[in-house]
């Protein structure tokens, strides 16, 4: 332990007055407060000298992170999956309820376009099967002349009219239907340049005030049904059914009619052994 020094004061003149003396102290009490500082200074050098040291040299600190266990590899592994998986899936779906959307859409296309073949082509039918019926029954009256011709003195075999003269309306009826011979057929067409079957029925109909439906099934029952045996000028002939018949043309007397047969022929007047027709209505 280190001896502190202290200096000698010399007395004041006023010493040896006993108030005024400053209290004496013990060698002792000197010695124990010299070597209580000492010390203290001694602690305090060495405190500085171990914190000047402590600051020159930086401080590693080491942190100990978790250790990834087995388990919970397995687990992260796992939600990754699941998740891949997952997205995936929803993926997939997507492209399903596409894949279904653009196939729908497809086959309302598809349905459309059907439709409209198949109107197409039941016009088509309908007027080959007009064709061919009318071709037939060409063939047919063609074969009927030919053999008329090689009878002696015979006339066609009509099987039809007791009446042969028209009179009034059918009279007018009559002479419409015979005026328009040689003229085109078109289908729909409905004069006066052109007709079908039924427009240039209808139009001959027209001329005495009377309104006939415009095809052919309706006409075939617009009137009395009357026997191919009894017919007189200005009956309607049909071909087919009554009511689904697929042409008509107007009985003109002496076993004739006139009608708008086909394309090839146009409006012409022939025998009824020509194309035997089906049925017949009076309308006047």
């Amino acid at each position: 332990m280190e001896e502190l020094l202290i200096p000698v004061v010399p007395m004041s003149h006023t010493a040896h007055i006993r108030s005024h003396r400053k209290p004496r102290r013990s060698a002792s009490t000197i010695a124990m407060r010299t070597g209580v500082a000492g010390g203290v200074l001694s602690t305090l050098a060495v405190a500085g000298a171990s914190g000047a040291a402590n600051a020159a040299e930086p401080v590693t600190q080491t942190l100990e992170l978790p250790t990834l266990t087995a388990d919970l590899a397995a687990q992260v592994a796992q939600s990754a999956d699941v998740t891949q998986q997952a997205a995936a899936s929803y993926q997939l779906q997507a492209e399903r309820d596409a894949a279904a959307a653009k196939a729908a859409k497809q086959a309302k296309t598809d349905l459309a376009e059907a439709k409209k073949k198949a109107a197409e082509e039941k016009k088509k039918a309908e007027e080959a099967a007009r064709k061919e019926a009318a071709e037939r029954a060409s063939r047919t009256a063609e074969r009927a002349t030919l053999s008329a011709s090689a009878d002696t003195g015979s006339s066609t075999d009509t099987g039809s009219t007791s009446t042969s003269t028209a009179t009034g309306s059918a009279a007018a009826v009559v002479s419409f239907v015979q005026a328009q011979v040689g003229k085109a057929y078109v289908s729909g067409a409905t004069g006066p340049s052109a007709y079908d079957c039924s427009g240039l029925v209808q139009a001959a109909f027209n001329q005495v005030g009377i309104s006939l439906p415009r095809v052919s099934q309706a006409q075939s029952t617009a009137g009395t049904q009357v026997g191919l045996d009894n017919l007189q000028p200005g009956d309607i002939l049909y071909w087919g059914g009554a009511g689904s018949a697929y042409h008509v043309g107007v009985y003109v007397g002496d076993g004739m009619f006139v009608g708008a047969q086909n394309s090839s022929t146009g409006v012409v007047e022939k025998p009824l052994s020509y194309d035997p027709p089906s049925g017949a209505v009076r309308v006047l």
